[in-house]
């Protein structure tokens, strides 16, 4: 009776053994796995830094020199048209020298870089809306078509909300009157101030295409922890 209870045992501590091995071998391929996200993205925004002309940015008064110091101066899976304008205005916030400045990021054509310091968030803003995008970086869903960065008008940009700390994860730590910095094509560095933040349903857009009183604002949208709401956070430069 006892050898036969000692198996028992002996099977269950095995079983315990192999799930707890498990368990520790899919815990470290995810926080490798976030890791090189974030080391990847932080990368390639510090590359992007340095090789484009960095203006004086709007807000904060500051040259940023590109490595990362500064000097002191006075809807769901929508794959979004492809281009950035080849005639662009002057409300695009891009010269006619975009064109030849994209850069793509893991086979995808850049938009700009975000930077948020609160939430330590460094990524590439990718131009396509696809799922597999979304899985890479952050990206431009409005407007639709010839998305662009830091135009005087309002961009929404979607990330995913993994709940691991990527992506658009620690939105929900923003606060009004944190700053968040877009780097576009040129080079053009502008500063953002929350101003708004709300949660609304999954399918409202109504926020997308909004008077901006000729300034530039962008939007962030990003899933609530229990995804049953966006978490939506309006900034304006």
């Amino acid at each position: 009776m006892r050898r036969g209870y000692s198996k028992t045992l002996t099977v269950i501590l095995i079983i315990i053994i192999i799930a707890v091995i498990g368990l520790l071998a899919f815990l470290g391929y995810n926080a490798y796995t976030n890791y090189r996200i974030k080391k990847d993205s932080q990368d390639a925004v510090d590359a992007f830094a340095q090789e484009v002309t960095i203006d004086a940015p709007e807000g904060d008064g500051t040259i940023s020199s590109g490595d990362g110091t500064s000097n002191d101066n006075n809807n769901n899976n929508i794959d979004t048209a492809g281009d950035v304008l080849t005639n662009p205005t002057e409300e695009s916030g891009t010269t006619q020298n975009s064109e030849a400045k994209r850069k793509k990021y893991k086979g995808f054509y850049m938009l700009g870089t975000i930077e948020i310091p609160k939430t330590n968030v460094k990524y590439p803003v990718l131009e396509k809306v696809t799922k597999k995008s979304l899985e890479t970086s952050v990206a431009v869903i409005y407007p639709f078509e010839n998305p662009v960065l830091n135009a005087k008008r309002n961009v929404v940009i979607v990330g995913h909300n993994y709940r691991n700390g990527v992506f658009f994860s620690n939105n929900k730590k923003l606060s009004k009157g944190d700053k968040i910095y877009i780097t576009d094509l040129d080079g053009k560095r502008v500063t953002y101030t929350i101003y708004n933040i709300f949660q609304t349903t999954e399918t409202d857009t109504s926020f997308y295409n909004r008077d901006t009183n000729g300034k530039r604002e962008i939007t962030l949208s990003t899933c609530t922890d229990d995804a049953s709401a966006r978490l939506i956070i309006e900034a304006r430069e």
